[in-house]
């Protein structure tokens, strides 16, 4: 983001900020309320604009639970993930990439209106029109780009996640290919499914620059993407893109386009910044280019929760568990080492298996005697693939699976 972009974050925050100091709760309450308000400058110290101690949690999200990034960017604490497979929207992370519109946007969610282009009869359809199209109903393994980001050694920018920037959740909304239908069909020669987010735009600044606009190829938003406005049974919160987002089962988060006002079928790639050199997986040192690889689909990876490592134990028998997702494909099989990958066990899967899109959790009993145990799990997804044991160096430090990066140490008394 260049510093002029930059300087409208801070400014839209500080403005926002005053309104809500000078408000008193009620103001608060209005920007803040019923999924909150989320910024995405990413201040590098505690005073002036975006200051971390002015921001509070969104409301309804659970402080014991979330780790505090930078402005209002949270992360869910290791030992805060459950083991009934769904994350709550109490204890589920949080990234925008622009501020958050003002809780009036969901005021009125039926009427709120997307505009469909690149269809042989373009249109606009209201929320409430897309709701008697068709309905369908998926869990997904919802993960920023930068998830595990911390785990680099060459301090990349951006928020320092660990494992929490991810979650599953289950959404309902129309299938995109139920849409093109109702508008007559993909007009020709188009190849990608182009989301266009809702959030209000600086003024003179190119939109090139700072629109969240992400293009995937046509054949996987024909397949399975969707428009969700429901998240875990209830309205869309605002906090995460309410009243309409674009759902793309196995992608990274960036192309789950929040506050989706526009869908186009194109025969290009969107022009923006973000998709054309942002969220580019490429090596340390360069600059972002439209031919390195986009962040699209996940791939294998899993992680342990409990023990988080967070503080000693006692030593005796202690039940591991966690998550692992196969990101385009289901999980096969999970095993777990206590002892640094010297060794491996087989880790149980157990819970619900709620489709390929969905992580599934695995639980084995251990017993630990005193010292230290270095503790780490590594998944195989449907087609054989496992979770690699390193990363993938890359200079925004993206798509970390590695199991090592991703292990727990744990101190046994």
């Amino acid at each position: 983001m260049n510093s002029r972009n930059l300087q409208w974050l801070e400014a839209e925050y500080t403005r926002r900020s005053f309104l809500r100091r000078v408000g008193g709760a009620g103001s608060g309450l209005a920007l803040f309320g019923a999924g909150g308000t989320v910024w995405a400058a990413e201040p590098t110290s505690t005073t002036g604009p975006g200051a971390l101690q002015e921001t509070p949690f969104p409301v309804g999200k659970d402080v014991d639970s979330l780790i505090r990034h930078s402005g209002l960017t949270f992360e869910t604490k290791r030992d805060a993930f459950g083991t009934s497979t769904i994350v709550p929207y109490e204890r589920l992370f949080v990234r925008n990439n622009l501020p958050t519109p003002d809780r009036a946007l969901v005021d009125d969610r039926n009427a709120w209106t997307l505009s469909v282009e690149g269809v042989a009869r373009p249109g606009i359809l209201t929320l409430v029109q897309l709701k008697a199209l068709e309905v369908v109903t998926v869990a997904t393994v919802l993960q920023c780009s930068g998830n595990g980001r911390a785990f680099f050694e060459h301090e990349a920018s951006g928020s320092q996640w660990g494992v929490g920037a991810a979650g599953c959740v289950i959404w309902s909304g129309v299938p995109v290919r139920a849409v093109a239908e109702a508008f007559g069909g993909v007009s020709r020669g188009a190849r990608f499914v182009t989301g266009t987010g809702g959030e209000e735009l600086p003024e003179g600044i190119s939109p090139d620059d700072v629109v969240v606009e992400r293009s995937i190829p046509l054949e996987k938003g024909l397949e399975d993407a969707f428009l969700a406005w429901e998240m875990n049974g209830e309205p869309l919160p605002l906090v995460h893109g309410g009243p309409l987002r674009l759902i793309v089962p196995g992608y990274f988060g960036i192309n789950q386009v929040k506050f989706l006002r526009t869908l186009a079928f194109t025969p290009e790639e969107s022009s923006a910044a973000i998709m054309q050199t942002g969220y580019r997986v490429r090596p340390i040192g360069e600059s972002g280019d439209p031919n390195q690889p986009s962040m699209w689909e996940m791939s294998v990876k899993s992680w342990i929760n409990h023990p988080s490592g967070d503080g000693p134990m006692r030593s005796g028998r202690v039940m591991v568990d966690g998550v692992a997702f196969g990101g385009m494909r289901g999980v096969r099989r999970v095993e777990l080492s206590v002892d640094g990958g010297t060794t491996w066990q087989d880790a149980p899967l157990i819970g619900p298996n709620l489709g390929p899109y969905a992580w599934r959790q695995f639980a084995v009993p251990v017993t630990l005697e005193r010292g230290t145990h270095l503790l780490m799990s590594r998944a195989v997804d449907d087609a054989g693939n496992v979770q690699p044991a390193d990363r993938l160096e890359n200079h925004r430090a993206y798509a970390n699976t590695s199991w090592r990066d991703h292990a727990v140490t744990v101190e046994v008394e």
